[in-house]
């Protein structure tokens, strides 16, 4: 058996190829990837600083509460500080103090005579030669 081959000739030119996506496309799916990792990035970068916010926070509540207990602590002391039962123990017992008589002060009322013990008391220690 022998074979025959023909060439036929075919028109192609009313086919066109297929069409290759443009850059006009490119550039829209990249400005679309784009603008979806930004919103991811965003997304991610707020979930950590709320994060982050939120262990800063519950250090700066556990500051307050011991600045709290610290607060009450030091009000009691200086309660007790200044406690007149107290501050007249330590007059008696360590700096040998008593309790003052009637002759030793004179009435704030009466400036006159306040003036007038003044003047005595510092012209009383004058030394003549």
């Amino acid at each position: 058996m022998t074979e025959f081959y023909t060439s036929k000739r075919i028109d192609n030119s009313r086919l066109s190829r297929p069409a290759i996506p443009r850059w006009r496309e490119y550039a829209r799916r990249m400005a679309w990837a784009a603008a979806l990792a930004s919103c991811g990035l965003l997304y991610t970068w707020q979930h950590f600083q709320d994060i982050q916010l939120r262990y800063k926070l519950e250090g700066l509540q556990a500051q307050h509460t011991q600045a709290v207990e610290l607060n009450q602590q030091l009000h009691l002391e200086a309660a007790s500080l200044s406690s007149p039962m107290r501050i007249d123990a330590i007059a008696r017992t360590q700096l040998g103090m008593t309790v003052s008589v009637p002759a030793q002060y004179v009435p704030a009322a009466d400036s006159a005579a306040r003036d007038a013990y003044l003047a005595q008391r510092v012209s009383a220690p004058t030394i003549q030669p």
